[in-house]
């Protein structure tokens, strides 16, 4: 009867002798033989080759093979004749194409030397040299006044939609005094998208024709108005939600989904709070974070981070990870039609913390004052006993990934009795399928099965699936398998 599903079926004993618990969760130094001096951003290329690229804000670009054993870090790119730096100043971002394999192309915003204007430009990988860039080949897209020395964001990445985008800062001092944030006539306090793919006679790069000013009315870069200082924004690779980390004032830091021409509010509002409301529209006019937190006691500053897709740390899947600059404190939260189910602290890490970054994995990182990157440790998600699979020859599991799990063992989970378990299935990009709960204890023993069908009883094809089991708030197990029919 089984010869066309798939059955998972995971024994429990009723007895709480033995729980195995995973490996609790913890920063761990990313690359111990290697050295940075104030690394601010940590990406990757885009091109398979699984190298990380960390931003200096000295103005270097190290490059290095993405393998904690590793000594071989080189300098990328050396831009410390075109930057300023002191106090919020230096080089701050960078993003690679998307076609970064095929046409070496990637993009730096840096505050320049002179005047401090936030240059962002393009430069080209070297044509004989793979681990070096051509510092000749800088074609530069915008330069933007900076009134003052902090709040110059940096910030730089590609959507989903192949567009560039760009955080500015409301330029700086205290409150935006120049009420820049709110001024359709600025760049700054903003989030720019601009397509560099095109050009037109007056700049390197054209307007993607959903931008809310595209025709006028405003400075058709602009994607979203009302901006503090969106230090660090991300989007997630498989909802395509842009998640934006907004540094707050003196009271609020906020957490912002970032959709075109939407109206943040700053200064017309910190978080959720007035600020200074004098020519400011009603309230309906503005979108309003979807999580604040005060800034007192050590929280100072917001770090935005990244949704996590990775595999070192499965149980986060589909949570996004931010933390407070001052504080060190890095939380989770998960957000699901437009209402936030998690919000948890995970940990403190040991330095304050400068920025996240991801690699092509979509793992974690974390930049700290301290000059070392960290990233969470591996999970050892692993029971004990005996395993208790059946129908082996129909469904394989792998555990430890990348190595393969021997369906012919077996692992046997002791738990408390009347303890709810509940089962939930991811595709390969991390999406949530089906969702399976037991909250009934059966002589003794639970079973759970699943027929290989998503949420709506659509049956699924063979492939790669993760799926993540929790018992009560003792137990987590998160693995990936390949589901044969």
């Amino acid at each position: 009867m089984f010869s066309k599903i798939i059955v998972l079926i995971l024994l429990f004993a009723s007895a709480f002798t033995e729980i195995s618990y995973s490996q609790t969760l913890a920063l761990q130094n990313a690359f111990p033989n290697c050295s940075f001096s104030s690394p601010l951003y940590l990406t990757h290329s885009n091109d398979g080759t699984n190298r990380v690229f960390v931003v200096e804000k000295n103005g270097l670009i190290k490059v290095l093979p993405n393998d904690s054993l590793t000594s071989d870090y080189r300098t990328f790119l050396n831009a410390t004749n075109l930057i300023i730096t002191g106090s919020e100043r230096g080089l701050l971002g960078l993003a690679f194409h998307p076609n970064y394999a095929s046409n070496g192309y990637f993009y730096v915003n840096y505050t320049r030397a002179g005047d401090g204007a936030t240059v962002v430009s393009r430069f080209n990988v070297s044509s004989n040299n793979p681990n070096k860039a051509d510092s000749l080949s800088q074609q530069i897209l915008l330069t933007i006044p900076q009134p003052y020395s902090n709040h110059n964001c940096g910030m730089l990445f590609f959507g989903l939609d192949g567009y560039l985008y760009i955080g500015m800062g409301d330029g700086g001092s205290g409150g935006d005094p120049g009420n820049r944030a709110q001024n359709l006539n600025e760049l700054l306090g903003k989030v720019l998208r601009i397509n560099v793919d095109t050009a037109t006679a007056v700049t390197n790069y054209g307007i993607p024709p959903t931008n809310p000013y595209a025709m006028g009315g405003g400075r058709p870069e602009i994607f979203t108005v009302g901006m503090r200082n969106p230090w660090r924004m991300s989007v997630d690779p498989v909802t395509g939600m842009i998640w934006c980390g907004d540094v707050g004032q003196d009271a609020w830091e906020e957490i912002d989904i970032l959709e075109v021409g939407k109206n943040y509010g700053w200064r017309c509002y910190e978080g959720n709070a007035p600020y200074n409301t004098a020519g400011c529209g009603a309230a309906s006019e503005y979108t309003f974070p979807i999580k604040v937190y005060a800034n007192a006691g050590s929280d100072c500053s917001i770090t935005g981070g990244y949704v996590y897709r990775g595999i070192r740390r499965p149980e986060l899947n589909g949570r996004y990870i931010y933390g407070d600059y001052c504080s060190g404190k890095i939380w989770k939260l998960k957000y699901e039609n437009g209402t936030i189910t998690e919000d948890a602290l995970l940990l403190s890490a040991p330095t304050s913390i400068q920025s996240f970054g991801s690699d092509q994995n979509n793992e974690f990182y974390v930049c700290g004052v301290n000059g070392i990157i960290y990233r969470f440790n591996k999970s050892d998600l692993v029971g004990v006993g005996n395993n208790n699979i059946s129908n082996p020859s129909e469904f394989r599991l792998e555990q430890n990934y990348p190595n393969p799990f021997n369906p012919e063992t077996s692992i046997k989970y002791s738990i408390p009795e009347n303890t709810n378990v509940k089962l939930v299935i991811f595709d390969a990009g991390g999406k949530e399928i089906a969702t399976l709960v037991n909250t009934k204890q059966l002589s003794g023993n639970y079973n759970i099965r699943w027929n290989g069908k998503d949420a709506v009883g659509n049956n699924l094809p063979s492939g790669v699936y993760f799926y993540n089991l929790t018992a009560g708030n003792s137990f987590t197990q998160s693995r990936k398998m390949l589901l044969i029919k």
